[in-house]
């Protein structure tokens, strides 16, 4: 999306209807999805290993790093049930949240992190403006730095995917993952074509991170735009990653998650019980095979082992 017309976007969403949001995106990504099919949900060309692959920890054929991004309230308040449901089947993932919009309860924070989960951060206001200018960037950048800080957090996702990776060096981070691999349907389309992580330094090579794009579709593009009904291109694109010893990494959203029953279900949410089915799909088809890692733990074996 060009940046003015991105610029009046995000000036005119509070005053449009979410159904009437909702009609249009779902209208246009139904004649784009027809377009894309031949980068979308697979780039063939992102598989291409990085230069020196040596392999993931333990000789593991792929990696899979699950994270949240929680945007509202109703999210919060979804945390603890999908944590459960992520421990109960044995996994970890992390959880980002957005600092100014809602209240960030810290007790949840410090139990997400005591059962061995990781918390990020989210943006700061989620309004779409993060990087409307590099002043206005830097500026923001001091705030999210302090919840870096206050949360004991070491990642930094933008909403809506927004980035400009040269800038992010403001954040005092060790990795970012406000990429994917491809997604023509996102505000900003340009993927970075691999489905590995990869350090972005500054001109001087004084400052580093770990970039780590997401690799499988994410959830409100599949069952909230695309109305998917079930977990079949996730299971596919996984595929497709494990046989080219790929990171996947998915990201979903706990706002649309529904843990009630079906006659809950709404055009702004789906049932959890997808993706529950997901997990236990790759526990049973990949057992043994597969690296959990939380995307801090991803960094550090990236930088240690590839830098």
């Amino acid at each position: 999306m060009h940046p003015i017309l991105k610029s009046i976007f995000y000036q005119i969403k509070p005053i449009v209807p979410r159904r009437f949001q909702l009609m249009l995106r779902r209208t246009a990504i139904k004649i784009k999805r027809q377009k894309v099919a031949a980068k979308w949900p697979i780039s063939p060309e992102a598989s291409r290993k990085p230069k020196f692959w040596r392999n993931w920890p333990r000789k593991k054929q792929f990696a899979l790093v699950l994270t949240h991004d929680v945007e509202t309230a109703k999210g919060q308040e979804n945390c603890l049930a999908l944590m459960a449901l992520e421990k109960s089947l044995g996994f970890c993932s992390s959880f980002n949240f957005v600092p100014l919009r809602y209240h960030v309860s810290k007790p949840l924070i410090q139990k997400l992190n005591s059962e061995g989960f990781e918390v990020g951060v989210h943006g700061l206001y989620h309004d779409g403006k993060l990087f409307q200018s590099r002043s206005h960037f830097t500026e923001r950048a001091k705030k999210i730095n302090h919840y870096l800080k206050d949360w004991r957090s070491v990642g930094f996702r933008a909403p809506a995917m927004h980035h400009k990776l040269d800038w992010m060096h403001a954040l005092d981070i060790e990795y970012d993952t406000s990429t994917f691999d491809t997604d023509p349907f996102e505000p900003q389309p340009d993927g970075v074509n691999t489905i590995f992580p990869f350090l972005v330094c500054n001109s001087d090579q004084t400052k580093r991170y770990v970039e780590m794009p997401y690799t499988l579709p994410q959830d409100f593009t599949l069952y909230i735009l695309m109305q998917e009904k079930n977990s079949s291109i996730w299971q596919l694109k996984l595929d497709w990653i494990a046989e080219n010893q790929g990171m996947v990494l998915l990201n979903t959203h706990p706002d649309y998650m529904s843990f009630g029953n079906q006659n809950e279900l709404n055009g702004e949410s789906y049932s959890v019980s997808i993706y529950k089915k997901f997990l236990i799909w790759i526990k049973d088809n990949y057992a043994g095979l597969f690296w959990n890692a939380l995307p801090k733990e991803m960094a550090r074996f990236w930088r240690h082992h590839y830098s």
